[in-house]
């Protein structure tokens, strides 16, 4: 039940307790391992696995929310080869410049971008580099950030470790200082679990509903009546 201190390789503390796949659960440490961290420390950054979507959705709806915690940012990581994947290049050819790829698949990274701000929260994007990059697929990731509003920050963690981050880590601190959370779930407790579903299907997957199955319908109910409605999905 104790939370696990470890030691990174450049000699930070991490606390390691929990943490559960998102795809099967709420994909993110346990509230007495932040808990445990903010006492500990003055920024403490949780990492919520799988995309922001999924991983980070059930951070502020469900751990935040029943923790009372209020993020004061959210770091979104993207890569350069994923974005020209989604824009339809083969894999054989992601290490070859494509901005026009790039460009077509960055609409992945917007949808995300759009999704985080919803939660009132500061987002800042950061680039995880490769040396396959280029400068102006960089470059045009950074436009595309800061015209939505978004702090940049190109992290080289891969290529340099701990050094890389200092770019990123000092857009975090000025975010913490210069910009204000208004940290809301998307969905207040008292919305009825159909809906809340309904919600994060909408706000966050872009579906124009849900059609609940008989059974789902059934099961729903049923845990109203036992008083569960209030308990976020």
């Amino acid at each position: 039940l104790k939370p696990n201190l470890i030691q990174t390789l450049e000699h930070t503390g991490a606390i390691v307790h929990g943490g559960p796949f998102a795809n099967i659960a709420h994909g993110c440490n346990s509230v007495r391992a932040t808990k445990t961290a903010l006492k500990l420390a003055d920024v403490v950054v949780t990492e919520a696995g799988f995309g922001a979507d999924l991983g980070a959705e059930k951070f502020l709806d469900i751990k935040c929310r029943k923790a009372g915690l209020k993020p004061d940012a959210i770091v979104l990581v993207a890569t350069v080869s994923a974005l020209k994947y989604n824009g339809g290049v083969p894999k054989d050819q992601l290490k070859e410049e494509n901005l026009a790829s790039l460009e077509k698949g960055i609409v992945n990274l917007e949808k995300h971008i759009e999704n985080m701000m919803k939660y009132g929260v500061p987002v800042i994007v950061t680039l995880n580099s490769f040396i396959t990059d280029t400068e102006a697929e960089h470059q045009f990731v950074k436009a595309f950030c800061e015209e939505r509003g978004c702090e940049f920050a190109l992290s080289q963690v891969w290529e340099k470790g701990g050094e890389g981050g200092i770019e990123l880590a000092k857009k975090v601190l000025y975010t913490l200082e210069h910009k204000e959370s208004n940290f809301a779930p998307i969905y207040p407790d008292e919305m009825g679990l159909e809906n809340k579903i309904a919600t994060i299907a909408r706000e966050i997957y872009g579906a124009a509903g849900v059609t609940y199955a008989p059974a789902a319908l059934k099961a729903i109910r049923r845990f109203e009546e036992m008083g569960f409605g209030s308990l976020p999905v």
